[in-house]
């Protein structure tokens, strides 16, 4: 049985505004998004691990650990 992997990426809904920029910025669309204009990570699956989301946040909301 293979060992199941964790997803590296998060948000810290603390820090982050709403502004919408990783949902912009993310080229397979990993991100929807809440009525309240929150990210969230609906597909974790077609994430290529670009890091766009990471790179673009202007509040560090985006954690990435991996």
């Amino acid at each position: 049985m293979e060992a199941e992997k964790t997803f590296p990426l998060s948000i810290n809904r603390k820090l982050c505004k709403q502004c919408g920029i990783c949902i912009f910025f993310c080229p397979t669309k990993v991100y929807t998004q809440e009525l309240d204009g929150s990210p969230v990570i609906a597909f974790p699956e077609k994430c290529i691990k670009c890091k766009m989301c990471f790179y673009r946040c202007p509040d560090f909301a985006v954690n990435w650990e991996a």
